[in-house]
């Protein structure tokens, strides 16, 4: 294992790296257009691309490629060598800045959404300098936007940079009323934690249901599961240790801040968790993660599995989204200071995002929407579908103060009026305790735990940054035409709380009683992906996204159509599949295990021995039964797939799976589990639950 102070960021072109190799103007006006996102003089491109081409040369690179992340949920790459020829049959190694600074990649086989036609098919990548550059596989990447000829976004990265862009102007209004001079830019920050399965590639590879759709669609209850919780926190197994190891170095070289490593709840579960960054970057290294996760996998001979649901009955997997707002001079927004001014200005950020999660709470609902991932929310081990904010005990009875105007009752009672001179401190330990919720408060952040394992965390925070700064913007509004700034504040901080303490719930997620609970305060419980995505063009959503040129209502239109169309094309692969599997696979194995129970029974009737038959011939009965009633599942799972893909629009296509594949796929699930139960183990086709959950020794 290499030194990880030697080793980190070594295939990086980071800060230190221009700062060797750029011209001193160069590299500041470079750092100006990070910082701050001034245009880049063509000439200093020019000068930033030749310097980079050069140190990915030094570093074992041949091409370069133009990375960006389509509305496919998948990265995409095109490589480009660096050679030019110069005749007489010699080439020179060149890249201009015109090559670093945008592509033109085809886009015609990207989802679109409706977007652009077949023939208007040209896609444009724009350089992120934001994002360093790295080396991976001997090709230096560039993180890129990727737009259309019309300059309509076709990522998740676009409206990701516009959206930070439009919580930076808000968040810079609200810091000038307090009086802050000193900061010149307001970022957002995000630290992915990545849940993920490891099993044993041999048993990945007779599973077709894993290798078409990343989930088991059959399959047993293993006599143990996670009751015992000994696998969380618990002693690594020595293969998994490995493959640890080599995967910190990877993540290490390319400048990713893995921290933390453990066994998650379910056997054969793991977790990753980074230092946090800003929320492009963080976005981009946790693209580059899964994807190492699974090359290092494959070379010690696991799979890195990274659905949502990959085995029921245990816990599927998340990604917990831990977000907050950071100033350029390193103040945390959503940290309560050393002062009393300080604090004010927490709770002003602090009230801005609650109010956004309310305002807002179906595109948050939205965000984190797929088929995987209808089947982990609301499961035991993840929050559920609907929305609410955790804020601890503490927290939520200084609001309560400030909305009834009494005393808070700490060590010394105060008076609730947000005045720079009265406010009390607020406790640094203020961490979440309550696992159920999706949205807590855990200190000096946000953790929102409703993202999918498998999903960029692009679209969340899009949706929180580009919420957020609306709930600003209203703030701004109306405190810079404020008299009397201190008791407009107090009013304003005041009437957010009582307006939107609905959303604000610290109690058990996972009770009955909070459904009710819920929708009794008006939230939303959208428990599909087809329930959820019809309100992404709802109007106040639409006007949300246009007001602060993050997404477009033609945009919102592609990604809508994108959203169900997705979620149809991946219901039907797996009915498709576990079709596939039932016909060929598991009733040719029953069947063969019938025959042998028979002529078993036919024998010992034959050879005149009293022997007692009970067995074999309750057994074939049960199998019999369950086998018809399995193939007949099966007729009826082929007929509704027939009908759900015969619909043309898109939300009743969506719908149709849910409604009437799903239940469906349920059924031949059901016989088919039951009858693994029953089936001599060396005719059932596939590796058992046992066998993948507890394989990796």
């Amino acid at each position: 294992m290499s030194n990880p102070a030697e080793i980190f960021g070594s295939k990086v072109f980071n800060d230190a790296i221009m700062q060797q190799r750029l011209p001193q103007k160069t590299y500041r006006q470079l750092l100006a257009t990070i910082k701050n996102g001034k245009t880049l003089d063509p000439e200093v491109a020019n000068i930033v691309a030749n310097a980079m081409k050069d140190w990915a040369v030094e570093n074992g690179a041949t091409h370069f490629t133009h990375w960006f992340h389509p509305l496919n949920g998948a990265s995409a790459e095109k490589h480009d060598s660096f050679i030019k020829p110069t005749g007489g049959g010699s080439i020179i190694l060149e890249f201009s800045g015109s090559n670093l600074v945008r592509g033109e990649p085809d886009a015609s086989s990207f989802p679109s959404g409706g977007l652009r036609a077949t023939f208007e098919a040209r896609g444009y990548t724009a350089w992120d300098p934001t994002s360093y550059a790295f080396i991976k596989d001997n090709v230096l990447f560039i993180p890129t936007a990727f737009c259309s000829f019309g300059g309509e976004a076709l990522d998740r990265k676009t409206p990701l940079l516009r959206s930070m862009e439009a919580l930076n102007k808000q968040a810079m209004r609200i810091l000038r009323l307090f009086g802050n001079t000193d900061v010149d830019h307001v970022k957002t920050t995000a630290g992915p934690e990545q849940e993920y399965f490891l099993i044993d590639a041999d048993m990945y590879d007779k599973r077709e249901d894993l290798r078409f759709t990343g989930r088991t669609l059959f399959g047993a209850a293993p006599p143990k599961g996670q009751e015992m919780d000994d696998h969380y926190f618990g002693a690594i197994k020595t293969k998994v240790q490995e493959f640890m190891a080599d995967l910190n170095n990877e993540l290490w070289q390319l400048g990713i801040l893995a921290k933390t490593e453990h066994n998650e709840v379910a056997p054969a579960q793991h977790e990753l968790a980074p230092i946090f960054l800003t929320t492009n970057v963080a976005t981009d290294h946790n693209d580059i993660t899964m994807e190492i996760m699974k090359k290092v996998a494959q070379r010690h001979g696991l799979v890195c599995l990274l659905h949502e649901k990959p085995f029921a009955g245990v816990n599927g997997s998340g990604k917990h989204n831990n977000w907050s707002i950071k100033a350029s001079n390193g103040q945390n927004l959503l940290e309560p200071g050393d002062t009393p001014y300080e604090n004010a200005q927490f709770l002003l950020f602090l009230c801005a995002t609650i109010k956004a999660v309310d305002d807002y709470q179906d595109l948050l609902r939205i965000a984190v929407s797929s088929a995987g991932n209808d089947h982990r929310l609301g499961a035991s081990e993840a929050p559920p579908a609907i929305v609410s904010i955790f804020l601890g005990d503490e927290l939520t009875e200084i609001l309560e103060a400030i909305d009834s105007g009494t005393a808070y009752s700490s060590k010394e009672k105060t008076l609730m009026k947000i005045g720079v001179h009265t406010i009390p401190h607020f406790p640094r330990d203020n961490t979440d305790r309550n696992r159920t919720s999706p949205f807590a408060f855990t200190g000096n952040k946000f953790e929102f735990r409703m993202p999918g394992s498998s999903a960029s965390i692009a679209t969340p925070n899009v949706v929180l940054n580009t919420s957020v700064a609306e709930s600003l913007k209203q703030f701004a509004d109306e405190l810079e035409k404020a008299d009397d700034f201190e008791s407009s504040l107090h009013d304003l901080i005041r009437r957010t709380i009582h307006e939107h303490k609905r959303i604000i719930f610290n109690g058990n997620g996972y009770d009955d009683s909070w459904v009710k609970e819920a929708e009794r305060r008006g939230l939303c419980n959208y428990r599909s992906t087809p329930d959820a995505v019809p309100h992404l063009l709802d109007e106040k959503n639409v006007k949300l996204y246009a007001d602060h040129g993050v997404l477009t209502k033609t945009e919102l239109e592609s990604r809508y159509e994108i959203g169900l169309e997705t979620y149809a094309k991946t219901v039907n692969i797996e009915a498709r599949t576990m079709l596939d599997m039932a016909r060929k696979d598991i009733l040719p194995a029953v069947s063969s295990y019938k025959q042998t129970l028979a002529t078993t029974i036919n024998e010992i009737h034959a050879s005149g021995i009293n022997a007692d038959c009970s067995y074999e011939t309750e057994t074939l009965a049960e199998e019999s039964e369950l086998s018809a009633k399995l193939y007949e599942a099966v007729k009826i799972l082929e007929e509704k797939a027939r009908g759900a893909s015969g619909a043309t629009d898109s939300l009743e296509k969506a719908c149709c799976y849910r409604d009437e594949v799903l239940p469906a796929m349920e059924d031949v699930r059901a016989y088919a589990d039951r009858l693994e139960l029953l089936t001599d183990k060396d005719y059932w086709p596939y590796p058992t639950y046992g066998d993948l959950l507890f394989g990796v020794k």
